[in-house]
């Protein structure tokens, strides 16, 4: 059947069965009270926005050729920028002071974003190295700007961006797909999205063909690092504090997760912002679902492998010919008369 050639058909599949699986091992998986949605269901939505920001901006990226290691940093850079200015306040309840700050976060996000799409574009360096150096010294600077503590807040508004509710739903998730909306109308309803598959494609024929490849790279990179830095807000305001150390630790090998299970080719082109919010979707509620099926933590990197192998075989065209071919029964010879 076609629908079973479809990329996402497999990833889709899976997140039912494990929403299935939610269903019966968890307590209560959606209900409504006091006017708002609670379950599991809604804490894999609102558990998933971080993770959906910072895996769209790692598709542009990718979709350049490119990839982006700091993404984590970014998050723990972000979180501590806006803690400290937040605990500084007179009061921290001022809700035009608190949006301003969560500006001035994602604009430093956005600003780092810049030089590593700097170093890549117009420096030469390899995307890996370059977001790499970001990646190790970010984790510094966020430690720096804490003075190495746990810095803690108390400020309504600032927690209604990850624990907050918007017509029933999570304002967390409709952060997310707010941003999932505009990258979809950017790249899918103008040139954009031609012009970086162009590039990742062949930055060399892009360049020949008048587009401007280098503007694009930084341009890409400059939204991974604004989205990281959004998704670092989200996850402070979760646990009230700037952790430095923790937050956003080793995210990138899961945003790269999400994406690949979505369908973006690593060495750039084709990239799939509706693959990619399944993806992240899907490890979030693979997350969720070891603990509500009661998997040993000392078994749960194991039990997500597992489960992570069995999807990519089953995306794997020349996996399911060379299994599902040796099922299907060879045609009989045809008999040569004598």
């Amino acid at each position: 059947m076609s629908i079973l050639k479809n990329r996402l058909f497999w990833p889709a599949a899976i997140l039912l069965a494990l929403l299935i699986v939610n269903v019966f091992t968890s307590n209560q998986f959606v209900t409504l009270k006091d006017g708002h949605l609670f379950g599991t269901l809604i804490d894999i939505l609102r558990g998933s926005a971080p993770l959906v920001l910072v895996a769209l901006g790692m598709t542009l990226v990718i979709s350049t050729g490119g990839i982006d290691l700091s993404v984590g940093s970014v998050m723990a850079i972000s979180g501590a920028v806006a803690c400290l200015l937040i605990r500084d306040l007179g009061d921290q309840n001022a809700v035009g002071s608190v949006l301003l700050i969560m500006a001035i976060a994602i604009a430093v996000s956005a600003a780092l974003g810049l030089w590593n799409g700097s170093l890549v574009a117009i420096v030469g360096i390899q995307p890996i190295i370059a977001t790499l150096i970001l990646m190790v010294a970010g984790r510094g600077l966020a430690q720096l700007v804490t003075d190495g503590q746990i810095i803690n807040v108390q400020s309504s508004p600032y927690a209604t961006i990850a624990t907050g509710f918007f017509l029933t739903l999570p304002v967390a998730f409709l952060i997310a797909m707010a941003a999932v909306a505009l990258i979809t109308v950017l790249t899918r309803r103008t040139a954009l999205g031609l012009l970086l598959e162009s590039v990742g494609g062949s930055p060399s024929a892009s360049r020949l063909a008048g587009i401007r490849a280098r503007r694009l790279t930084i341009m890409v990179y400059v939204v991974s690092g604004a989205f990281s830095g959004l998704a670092g807000l989200i996850y402070s305001a979760n646990i009230k504090s700037a952790d430095s150390i923790y937050a956003g630790n080793l995210i990138e090998l899961d945003a790269i997760l999400a994406v690949v299970i979505g369908g973006t080719a690593l060495i750039g082109g084709r990239f799939s912002i509706l693959g990619t919010v399944l993806g992240a979707v899907l490890i979030q509620t693979l997350q969720v679902t070891v603990v509500s099926v009661g998997v040993p933590s000392d078994a749960t990197m194991l039990f997500k492998a597992v489960v992570v192998v069995v999807l990519c075989l089953s995306q794997s065209a020349t996996f399911r010919e060379k299994v599902f071919g040796r099922l299907k029964p060879r045609p009989a010879r045809a008999e040569v008369p004598a």
